[in-house]
């Protein structure tokens, strides 16, 4: 039977940790199947994940608060709020916390 995941209450213990930790984040993987990957992850308002690269491909779900997802170049910067999803552009992107938020990322690190 598959492994089940209650995504309200690991974004409630991840935003906990993310408001007392030094950096204002929190994170955890909860799905790693092959080239699958989803994490949780909480940004405290104000917070950042700096610019990282891309994955062969990439979504991101806002599951509370809202989210600007920015890239390398300026021009794709994006608001996401609770209930949204968009792909990740396929260029350097970092992400900050406009609210307390968190996020599912679903990305798949391979392809072929």
């Amino acid at each position: 039977m598959p492994d089940t995941q209650d995504l309200t209450a690991l974004a409630e213990e991840h935003l906990n940790q993310a408001r007392t930790a030094a950096h204002g984040r929190s994170a955890r993987l909860i799905v790693h199947d092959g080239a699958l990957r989803q994490s949780v992850i909480a940004l405290a308002a104000g917070s950042a994940l700096d610019e990282h690269s891309t994955p062969p491909a990439a979504s991101l779900q806002v599951l509370r608060g809202k989210v600007r997802l920015t890239t390398e170049s300026g021009d794709t910067d994006i608001v996401l709020a609770a209930g949204q999803l968009c792909a990740v552009p396929p260029e350097r992107h970092g992400l900050l916390g406009l609210e307390d938020s968190v996020v599912l990322l679903t990305a798949v690190t391979a392809t072929g």
